[in-house]
């Protein structure tokens, strides 16, 4: 089951509307799903919050170290508090998946991701669960740090929130143990088909009416 739940992300107003801050607006969402704040908890390096559900005490942690240091915070706690590997979720964006889509995951590279590349470091394993959530790619390589860094479009934020909403269905599963079941609700919570668009000059069609109506 997860025990501590870890979004990434960047501390300060000019990074809490980025792409690589989308774990935090995960975590931020869970927090207020279970009416939790979180504080600053300077012996965790992050912002904190914990709660207990069935009688298992649940955590939630914002790495305040910045992204690159971010398993100086994960390994503090999980180490405090006898958290194993696969007790942790990480909640990260992900470039390689389309904004409004996610993937639930054990283990594996960190594929460049520095966040992800200092938890495995700290904690000396890869064994731990993460929530990729698709940011989109640039489409070149050079601008990838100039991508995560800034604002989505207005469509891809929509599209990244309703992911988190919808995601977020997964948490009691997660909590409880059930990781088939949680994989199942998110990898099946696809954001919904656009609408083809309409060929030119071609009028939209009339509003249906029915037998009697007044005009």
């Amino acid at each position: 089951m997860i025990k501590l739940f870890v979004g990434l992300g960047n501390p300060g107003t000019e990074y809490e509307a980025t792409r690589h801050n989308v774990g935090f607006w995960w975590v931020d969402a869970l927090a207020r799903e279970l009416k939790l704040s979180l504080s600053m908890d300077r012996g965790y390096h992050g912002l904190v919050a914990r709660t207990s559900l069935h009688g298992q005490t649940i955590w939630l942690l914002e790495p305040q170290t910045f992204m690159n240091l971010s398993g100086k915070s994960v390994a503090a706690l999980a180490r405090f508090f006898k958290i194993a590997p696969d007790e942790i979720l990480v909640i990260h964006d992900e470039l390689d998946i389309t904004p409004g889509q996610a993937k639930l995951k054990f283990g594996g590279s960190h594929a460049g991701h520095n966040g992800l590349r200092d938890i495995h470091a700290q904690l000396g394993t890869d064994d731990y669960w993460r929530l990729r959530l698709g940011i989109g790619h640039p489409g070149v390589k050079s601008e990838v740090v100039n991508w995560v860094l800034k604002k989505p479009a207005p469509e891809q934020r929509t599209a990244i929130e309703d992911c988190i909403t919808r995601t977020l269905k997964a948490a009691p599963a997660l909590i409880g143990g059930e990781m088939e079941k949680a994989t199942l609700l998110v990898h099946t919570s696809k954001p919904p088909r656009p609408k083809p668009p309409r060929p030119e000059g071609m009028a939209p069609p009339p509003p249906p009416t029915s037998g009697g109506d007044k005009p």
